[in-house]
């Protein structure tokens, strides 16, 4: 198997999350390395790369739709104004006119660097419910004045793509927002299970993946009592292995149980191209989660 020397990389401002609220990882007062430290988090990532490379379930992720991007898109200059924003953020739609009543059952996902697949089309009354639900009341709204099937590209794990999306004329605006239709492929079952025995925190999400593939950030999780998190890189010919770490932990007595999100930018040897991105801790692809939306590929 070749491999690429691992890294850390640099930090950018993170925010707090309550430990109740994330759900995974460890907190102040838990143990942060295990023996052996960084060469046994480094013995993992050649595990779980070893686990992936040329396995069924790399195969059947190349094969697939899985977006790594967004699946939805603002209007051409993005929203106008803060009231717009605010009402985007909290899904105050309203809708004039009636949303298609067909459409087909399959689309077509097209790579620009060849290939195609087909796929099941969510109906325009789903994908309207994904933007809107809300109550608006006497909040900012964006009102919703026609829908009809096109098209949008998308980031995905096998490159940039061209998918069926649902066009949303909003009033006031000269383009539309576009949300893909087509559903992404289930996600493959890992070759490798969860550690459970080497501490530390899972990558929480995939932010984005630099337009030359050069690098991507992650959300890493820490504690409220430590220096930051640290994001170390495998790369192999079929594979990168992030993994997820803390660095000088401290415990004064006064330690809370909060845990923190930080963005982290990994530099890469080479393009990720249509290697599996993998969290180490987990053997999971690392999710990719749209701002403001669940994605349906993680789900």
């Amino acid at each position: 198997m070749r491999e690429r020397a691992s890294r850390s990389v640099n930090l950018f401002a993170g925010v707090a999350l309550s430990a109740a609220g994330l759900g995974a990882g460890s907190g102040c007062g838990s143990q942060q390395e295990a023996e052996g430290g960084t060469d046994v988090q480094a013995q993992r990532a050649r595990q779980v790369a070893a686990a992936w490379d040329g396995s069924a379930a790399a195969t059947a992720w190349r094969a697939g739709f899985h977006p790594m991007g967004d699946v939805i898109q603002l209007p051409r200059g993005g929203l106008r104004s803060k009231a717009d924003e605010q009402a985007y953020q909290d899904r105050g739609f309203v809708l004039e006119g009636e949303l298609p009543a067909t459409w087909p059952k399959d689309g077509r996902v097209a790579w620009t660097g060849g290939g195609s697949l087909a796929r099941p089309l969510t109906g325009a009354d789903e994908a309207y419910q994904t933007l809107a639900g809300a109550r608006v009341g006497g909040k900012p709204r964006l009102t919703v004045t026609g829908v009809k099937l096109g098209e949008m590209s998308v980031a995905s794990s096998r490159g940039p793509a061209t998918v069926p999306a649902w066009l949303f004329d909003l009033k006031g605006y000269g383009s539309p927002l576009k949300q893909a239709a087509v559903t992404p492929s289930k996600l493959p079952q890992p070759p490798i299970e969860r550690s459970r025995d080497i501490a530390g925190h899972s990558l929480n999400q995939l932010v984005q993946v630099s337009a030359d593939g050069r690098s991507v950030t992650v959300v890493a999780l820490h504690g409220a009592c430590d220096d930051g998190p640290v994001v170390d890189v495998l790369e192999t010919r079929g594979s990168v292995v992030l993994s997820a770490s803390v660095k000088d932990r401290k415990d004064d007595g006064n330690c809370t149980k909060q845990l923190l999100q930080q963005q982290v930018t990994v530099k890469l040897d080479r393009s990720v191209g249509d290697r599996v991105l993998l969290d180490a801790h987990t053997g999971r692809p690392v999710p990719y989660k749209p701002p403001h939306r669940p994605s349906p590929s993680w789900s």
